[in-house]
C-alpha cells in the first residue's frame, strides 16, 4: 500500500444547498458563572435544521426524511439534533445519509429541538417559545430538549459523569441572556470528558510489522490545514479496508502540543459520513 492524495469528495445522497448560519459551541471552562446558563445533555447524532420548509444538515444538505416525519411542522425554523438514542450514532448517520432509508429506520429517529434560530429574543425567551412550538406539533418524535439549571461546577461534573456512564456524550450549556448569533463563542458551550474533532483523510500510509501489507495509519488534514498521522484506534477490518480518501473522520485527543498546535495522543473514533463538508457539531 502506498500513500495517496485525497480526491474531491462528492455529496452522497443529499441535495446540496447553502449552509445555514448556525450558533456553534465553544468549550466549557471552570470559573464560568453557571447561574447564567441552562444545561442539557449533548446528543450524539446529526445536527438538523428545519428552515420552515424542509429539513437539512448543518452543512446545508437536504435530509430525505419521509413525508410523515415532517408533516405539520410549522414555518418556524428549528435547530436540533437528529438522534436515534444513546449509543446509536451509526443508525442515525446511516438513516440520514440514505436517499430512502425506509419507515422502519426513521421510526427510531427523534428530532431533539434545542433552539429557534429566527426568534428575536434571548434564549430564556426562546426556550419558552420552543416548548410551546414543540407542544403544538404534537408528534412523539419531535422533542424539546430538557434544560435545567445547576448550582455549581461540582453538580455539573456529577451530571456529566452520570450521562457518560449511561452511554451519553456530554453536556451543553446555553447562556440564558444570549441572542441567536451565528458563530462560535460563550453563548453556547460543550462539556465532555475528552476532546474530539474532525479531520479529512488525505492519505493511506503503509503499515510495518504486524500491519505490513495493510494500513498503518491515516494521513489526515484539519480544517486549518494541519496534517498528522492517525494510527491508533483502528480495527483490523478498518486497516484492511480503510476509510476512503476524502472522507471525514472523528478523532479523540488530549490537548494540543504547545509548539505545533497538533493534537496530543490522537486516536481514531469513526468515519463521519453524515456531511461531505467539514462538520463540527454544536
Amino acid at each position: 500500500m502506498t500513500a495517496l492524495l485525497a480526491t474531491a469528495h462528492g455529496g452522497g445522497a443529499w441535495a446540496q444547498r447553502d449552509a445555514p448560519a448556525l450558533l456553534l459551541a465553544g468549550r466549557y471552562r471552570p470559573g464560568i458563572d453557571l447561574g447564567d446558563y441552562w444545561v442539557s445533555e449533548k446528543y450524539d447524532g446529526v445536527r438538523g435544521v428545519w428552515d420552515g420548509r424542509q429539513l437539512t444538515t448543518r452543512g446545508g444538505e437536504r435530509v430525505n426524511a419521509p413525508d410523515w416525519f415532517t408533516h405539520g411542522w410549522p414555518a418556524t425554523p428549528m435547530d436540533g439534533e437528529l438522534w436515534a438514542g444513546r449509543g446509536a450514532f451509526e443508525h442515525a448517520q446511516s438513516t440520514i445519509g440514505r436517499a430512502q432509508a425506509g419507515d422502519d429506520a426513521w421510526r427510531r429517529m427523534r428530532f431533539m429541538v434545542f433552539d429557534l434560530p429566527a426568534h428575536p429574543g434571548h434564549f430564556d425567551e426562546r426556550l419558552a417559545a420552543l416548548r410551546s412550538t414543540v407542544a403544538a406539533i404534537g408528534q412523539p418524535w419531535v422533542v424539546a430538549v430538557p434544560q435545567r439549571k445547576v448550582a455549581d461546577d461540582a453538580e455539573l461534573q456529577a451530571w456529566l459523569r452520570d450521562v457518560v456512564r449511561g452511554g451519553g456524550e456530554g453536556l451543553m450549556l446555553h447562556r440564558g441572556a444570549s441572542l441567536y448569533r451565528a458563530g462560535r463563542g460563550d453563548d453556547l458551550l460543550k462539556l465532555k470528558l475528552h476532546d474530539d474533532a474532525e479531520a479529512r483523510v488525505v492519505g493511506h500510509l503503509p503499515g510495518t510489522g504486524r500491519h505490513a501489507g495493510r494500513l498503518g495509519a491515516l494521513l489526515v488534514e484539519t480544517p486549518q490545514g494541519q496534517r498528522f498521522r492517525l494510527g491508533t484506534g483502528l480495527t483490523d477490518a478498518q486497516r484492511e479496508q480503510p476509510p476512503p480518501l476524502g472522507s471525514w473522520v472523528t478523532y479523540r485527543y488530549r490537548g494540543l502540543h504547545a509548539g505545533s498546535g497538533l493534537p496530543r495522543f490522537a486516536s481514531f473514533v469513526r468515519v463521519r459520513s453524515d456531511e461531505p463538508r467539514f462538520r463540527d457539531v454544536r
